[in-house]
């Protein structure tokens, strides 16, 4: 595995030996052809971050800042090596994603956020997409017109929720790749109550791939 373009191009990443699946490189690069130039600039939050490759490339792509969240040590302690290795500058928490998405306070929004979750359910038997696709807290940390890239099983159907819709939707093998949008203000979701639609924000461009 390794950084595919930008500053740090070329250079390999260090993967922990523990139950960690990392984002196989021909997929991070479809991803981030399609973010193309969204991704200058941008504040990114890498959930699950496993290796930080994702998050790192984005660093290395020119992304302003970038935040790991990951509850596994040893992956943690990989995500700190691989920004060592690479000379870029990140912030890394060690945090159960949904405690994190409780806990976290209000601040500056991020513009792009990946998830590539595991494919296993959780420890309560539910689906990591749908309780991420259905939590307002985590659509409340994206821009209005920002992206939420999400991995999941290709074989695993899309749960329905009013808070996001798909501006594009790839399938590489057993991976299928989500890119969303807000689709309503979070807020909205319990206090609309005529059943009707709400506006919608404008599409961040996306490249065709």
């Amino acid at each position: 595995m390794r950084v595919i373009a930008g500053a740090a191009g070329g250079i390999r990443l260090d993967v922990p030996k523990s139950e960690v699946r990392p984002t196989m490189d021909r997929v991070k690069a479809a991803i981030f052809s399609s973010l193309g130039d969204e991704i200058i600039g941008a504040r990114v939050l890498d959930l699950f971050a496993g290796t930080g490759a994702l998050g790192i490339e984005a660093l290395s792509r020119g992304a302003a800042s970038a935040l790991f969240v990951e509850e596994n040590s040893a992956a943690v302690a990989t995500i700190e090596r691989n920004l060592a290795r690479t000379k870029l500058e990140g912030h890394v928490r060690k945090q159960e994603v949904f405690a994190f998405l409780r806990s976290a306070q209000r601040r500056d929004p991020f513009r792009i956020i990946f998830a590539d979750p595991p494919y296993e359910k959780t420890k309560s038997g539910g689906e990591f997409t749908q309780m991420l696709l259905k939590n307002v807290s985590l659509a409340e940390m994206l821009e209005a017109s920002g992206i939420f890239v999400l991995e999941k099983r290709s074989a695993e159907k899309m749960p329905v929720t009013p808070l996001w819709q798909i501006v594009r939707a790839r399938k590489y093998g057993a991976t299928e790749v989500l890119f969303l949008q807000r689709s309503v203000i979070p807020s909205e979701v319990e206090e609309s109550r005529d059943g009707t639609d709400r506006p919608r924000h404008g599409m961040s461009r996306l490249r065709s791939t």
